[in-house]
């Protein structure tokens, strides 16, 4: 087998300098004055209704789009303010049951007289110069020189009014509709008022610690129905705060004996938060257990509490020799374990703020193993709290959490959501197979959001249905637990993790690529129900599937920092054989993003799209998936950038088809490969991050089974690529050494 290569070379940061072009509506459409009144009606009404409530000084408007809305395509003029575009007034965005973007700013009250103002002036002009209607072309030559001075708008104000106009269903007020029948966790849209102030003007009284950040706030059954019927549009998100946890299904053995195990030494450490976890089995010397719960808890003591979290730690210290045919080949691992939960559930609320102080006092630990999952499916239009918080302490914090895809055992067949904290868009979200790599009976699907691809990958996590299909685990007394979970699948992904991180040095963002990346099988995609359930794929068992790659194929890895708007090197130096390339591709990126809860179904912040392949005879990268998104020249509308090309997903992986039919395919002028990423934010504000790191890996395989690896490494020093070989001994001895205590002499 071949060794992964780590390649370094010069990437290059480039500013946005394309022609910005103007604003226009659909070739072949037409906008009429009618349109425009209707939006007037509708201000009108809503500037009514706001000059009677008083709770703040704006007013919240919702502006249903007749569409999956891009960007460029949201209201520029409409709800204007001076020094802040609508853009910025976002507060809240959501789909409708057809999938059309809702979206929701807060904005001054004078804001919307200002806005049928302008609406009227734009209907004067419309009627007196346009008869009353325009066309896409006819919009593509208005232009400053030639339009009439004599109204009171200019010209770029009147195509953005226009062309607003067009993309707008309507304007409206959003009311909380759910019931609420116990103690929830609620975020009120942020009004630019202190959350504690604003519930005290409606009779609400509560402390400081019942908040989370600003706006989201810790809130009973009566006092939810008291926001309901004095400002039932504040309320912008909810969810229930006690989670109940799914039991396992449990085949216990009770035999209790001991294995032999050695004492830990210098092994990495992977933090464990769960249920308690029991000291008197074989492996707790290799568990440092802290137990996070006041253990004057009534029933603390009960047994039920320690047994999912030991079994979660056993794999994860002991998980090859409890299971050889799972053996993976990464070794023992230590296990810091913190116990947040008893058996019976737990409440989010305190979990969030016990999983920010955890990992903010324990920052050696980089791989963070979190098992426990909620039972009810997560929502579709906003990411749950603890979600948002692993989103937001992994972008701060060089960490990275492995999550079990929580469990289904009411017998749905795979109908049920994903539940909490497997919404988590930075952290890979692990499901279950069985032993024929099938989805098993209790796993639940994604995706996030109706849109981002959870889970990340499945893994092998027991399946009740036979004794040979269990993973076997160690619960309370040592006794020999068959589980299946998919609680007992992630604890595997955090090995594999572990391993690619502390032992072989690489990134987070490298090594989530790589676990990516190896579960992207080559060959056609998996169809949406697949990835549903499966995500990229099932992840290989033995580690060297991950770090190595076939005779025949060349996979290596690079890292850097989107600085600019583009990042790219065009000397990728890819092997030519009679003028040809005999390869073909795939390539997995990943990122973390930053995300912003309120924008809700728009929750990262962040985006990078990838395009790499041959540099053709007009010096431009021909992409490996055909993706015209951001060249001169190309639309591609916003449901396809999504669904196609992934767009605002953190992690992408594409490829092209493997196929014996496959060609060799021809080579250019240049001779070369180049790599190009596309950031882009989605506000215009100082909050966004400068520099994002990336890891991307991408995998050659030679279509005529030859091994060309030193030739493409060869060629990589002649191109001033650095290439350095993961050789596993010698990572290991780096590795010890560096771990190694040095005693200087007196």
């Amino acid at each position: 087998m071949n060794s992964i290569l780590k390649l370094k070379g010069k990437f290059i940061n480039k500013k946005y300098d394309k022609p910005s072009g103007s604003r226009n509506i659909p070739s072949g459409a037409s906008i009429s004055v009618q349109a425009l009144e209707s939006k007037i009606k509708d201000l009108m009404e809503l500037k009514k209704y706001w000059d009677t409530q008083n709770y703040f000084e704006g007013a919240l408007i919702s502006v249903h789009y007749n569409r999956l809305i891009a960007k460029t395509n949201r209201i520029a003029a409409i709800l204007y303010e001076r020094g802040t575009p609508p853009n910025e007034s976002i507060v809240g965005a959501r789909f409708s049951k057809d999938k059309k973007h809702i979206i929701t700013h807060y904005v001054k009250k004078e804001t919307i007289t200002n806005s049928i103002q302008e609406l009227n002036y734009a209907i004067e002009i419309l009627n007196k110069e346009y008869n009353g209607i325009l066309t896409n072309t006819e919009i593509e030559n208005i232009n400053k020189n030639t339009f009439p001075s004599k109204y009171k708008l200019k010209c770029s104000r009147f195509k953005d009014l226009v062309v607003d106009c067009y993309y707008v269903e309507y304007f409206g007020i959003d009311n909380n509709e759910v019931v609420y029948n116990e103690r929830s966790i609620v975020s009120l849209f942020d009004t630019n008022t202190e959350t504690i102030e604003l519930l005290k003007s409606l009779n609400i009284n509560i402390l400081g610690n019942r908040v989370i950040e600003n706006n989201t706030v810790l809130l009973d059954k009566n006092e939810i129905e008291l926001i309901k019927s004095k400002a039932p549009y504040l309320i912008s998100m909810s969810m229930r705060d006690f989670s109940n946890i799914i039991p396992d299904d449990i085949k216990e053995n009770n035999n209790s004996f001991t294995r032999n195990i050695h004492l830990p030494s210098i092994e990495p450490t992977i933090g464990v938060i769960d249920t308690l976890f029991d000291k008197s089995v074989y492996f707790s010397e290799w568990v440092d257990f802290r137990n996070m719960l006041n253990e004057n808890i009534p029933d603390i003591e009960n047994k039920e509490n320690y047994k999912h979290g030991t079994r979660v730690s056993s794999i994860i210290v002991d998980g090859p020799q409890l299971n050889p045919r799972l053996n993976d080949n990464c070794g023992r691992f230590r296990v810091r374990h913190f116990g947040v939960a008893l058996h019976n559930g737990f409440s989010a609320f305190n979990i969030i703020k016990q999983i920010k102080n955890i990992v903010l006092e324990n920052k050696d630990i980089k791989v963070w193993n979190l098992s426990l999952g909620s039972d009810i499916e997560i929502e579709e239009n906003f990411v749950s709290p603890i979600a948002y918080l692993l989103d937001k302490i992994q972008v701060e914090n060089d960490v990275i959490f492995v999550i079990a895809g929580t469990n289904d055992r009411r017998g749905k067949k795979n109908m049920l959501k994903i539940a909490s904290p497997a919404d988590s868009v930075n952290a890979l979200v692990v499901n279950s197979v069985n032993s024929l790599d099938k989805p098993t009976t209790y796993s639940r699907r994604g995706p996030v959001l109706s849109f981002y691809i959870k889970p990340d990958v499945s893994y092998y996590g027991g399946d009740s249905t036979s004794l040979e299909e269990c993973i076997n685990t160690i619960g309370v007394e040592n006794r020999e637990d068959l589980v299946s979970g998919t609680s007992y699948a992630a604890p595997w992904i955090a090995r594999k993790l572990a391993y690619l991180i502390h032992i072989l040095g690489f990134s987070k963002e490298e090594a989530k690529a790589l676990i990516i990346d190896s579960a992207e099988k080559w060959g056609n995609k998996y169809k949406e129900e697949e990835i549903e359930l499966l995500g990229h794929g099932i992840v290989p068992i033995d580690i060297n599937d991950i770090i190595k790659s076939r005779n025949d194929e060349i996979r290596f890895v690079i890292s850097g920092y989107a600085e600019m708007y583009e990042t790219y090197n065009l000397t990728l130096p890819i092997p030519v054989h009679n003028n040809k390339y005999p390869f073909i591709a795939k390539a997995t990126i990943c990122y973390f993003s930053t995300c912003n809860r309120s924008q809700g179904v728009d929750y990262t912040n962040e985006e990078m799209d990838l395009k790499i392949g041959r540099i053709n005879d007009d010096e431009k990268i021909k992409p490996i998936n055909k993706d015209g998104q951001g060249e001169i020249g190309t639309y591609v509308n916003e449901k396809k950038s999504r669904n196609e090309f992934r767009k605002w997903d953190n992690s992408k992986s594409i490829k092209e088809r493997y196929s014996p039919k496959n060609g060799e395919r021809e080579s250019y002028k240049n001779k070369l490969w180049g790599i190009k990423i596309i950031k882009s934010n989605r506000f215009y504000n100082k909050t966004n991050r400068e520099k994002i790191k990336f890891g991307l890996v991408v995998t050659l395989k030679e279509i005529n089974g030859e091994n060309r690896i030193n030739e493409f490494i060869q060629r990589c020093f002649f191109n001033q690529w650095l290439v350095e070989r993961v050789e596993v001994d010698n990572q290991i001895e780096i590795y010890n050494r560096a771990e190694e205590d040095i005693k200087f002499e007196e």
